[in-house]
């Protein structure tokens, strides 16, 4: 569900996502055809702030598979499909990728780590980036469940509230073993968990969710699960410990302890933070990947490139700075005397 963060008052995750979901519909409406990877609608919103809202059904896979096919005719990507990086090494001004053996995969004087929660402990090998307090990610699970849709649509359009429910989706381009037509809910969040097993205590988890926007859907969901045909689907998203992403110039916590001892009690702005050469981060989306995934991509594509940042999106862009845990975690270290 792409859609927008409902606030009362303007808050960074609202604006955030609604500069998310302008993007996001753009590229949609640029590179991949209605009804074959997305398809706009209209969403209502049951808890606070109720109301219709624009919005759209996209299958992610679609849109990243344009990405790619249009980089490839651009010539602007190599890849290394299921190379597994394990650590991260700086060599004189290239950071290289590693794998379990320690053997050399790729190498370049910039890399960005967008690798959802995988990015703590490939982070966390660096010795100028140790402690979790410095990059507080968290693993929130979810699990979607949804099946064949064999009727009319229970509702007139998609359901918001603790959860989104979907009475029909239609896509060309499913994988072979999906129904082309089916109705969806989702999803759970599971604080701490990092499996990707598809649960009945989720699905009863979503039924119940479900019961509070349409109790015809929590019913078809049950006799679904009871006859064998619902099927679900998991996965685990990134969190940070304020819920917004964490996009920008990793911190050189060792540079910055070394700043903060004695403990300085003077506040000095986030810019002047000391920064890995080369080391940039994409991450921490939470459930609202499809949605901040191309804002917060073009944006630190364009600080790579050394394009200041727009007036009205800096306050923004200093929100979802990574160095912003790393200041609170050094201020709150005792002396070094203390700590001896």
């Amino acid at each position: 569900m792409l859609s927008a963060h409902v606030t009362r008052a303007p808050t960074p995750l609202s604006r955030l996502s609604a500069l998310g979901v302008d993007t996001t519909l753009a590229e949609l409406q640029r590179l991949v055809p209605q009804g074959q990877g997305w398809r706009a609608c209209e969403v209502d919103n049951l808890g606070h702030d109720p109301g219709r809202r624009p919005a759209a059904l996209v299958r992610p896979a679609a849109l990243v598979q344009a990405w790619l096919q249009e980089a490839a005719r651009l010539s602007a990507m190599e890849t290394m499909w299921q190379a597994q990086v394990h650590a991260l090494a700086r060599h004189g001004s290239l950071w290289q990728a590693l794998d379990t053996d320690g053997l050399h995969l790729a190498e370049a004087p910039v890399v960005v780590v967008a690798s959802a929660f995988g990015s703590l402990a490939l982070l966390v090998e660096h010795s100028a980036l140790t402690g979790p307090a410095s990059l507080p990610l968290r693993p929130v699970k979810g699990q979607m469940s949804l099946a064949a849709l064999r009727s009319e649509p229970l509702a007139a359009r998609p359901q918001r509230n603790q959860g989104v429910y979907v009475p029909l989706y239609e896509d060309t381009g499913l994988p072979p073993h999906w129904p082309a037509r089916l109705w969806a809910t989702g999803s759970t969040y599971e604080r701490g968990r990092h499996d990707v097993a598809v649960s009945a205590v989720a699905h009863d988890s979503n039924a119940a969710s479900l019961n509070a926007m349409c109790p015809p859907a929590a019913r078809q969901l049950r006799e679904a699960m009871a006859d064998g045909t619902l099927l679900g689907w998991a996965q685990v998203r990134c969190a940070s410990l304020d819920r917004l992403p964490l996009v920008g110039a990793a911190p050189d916590c060792e540079a910055l302890r070394s700043l903060m001892e004695p403990p300085r009690r003077m506040r000095m702005p986030l810019a002047a933070t000391p920064r890995l050469t080369g080391l940039h981060l994409l991450t921490a989306l939470g459930s609202r990947g499809i949605t901040l995934a191309h804002w917060c991509a073009t944006r630190l594509a364009a600080s790579l490139d050394g394009e200041p940042a727009r007036q009205d999106e800096a306050d923004l862009l200093a929100a979802i700075d990574p160095a912003r845990f790393a200041w609170k975690h050094a201020r709150r270290r005792p002396p070094a005397a203390a700590r001896a």
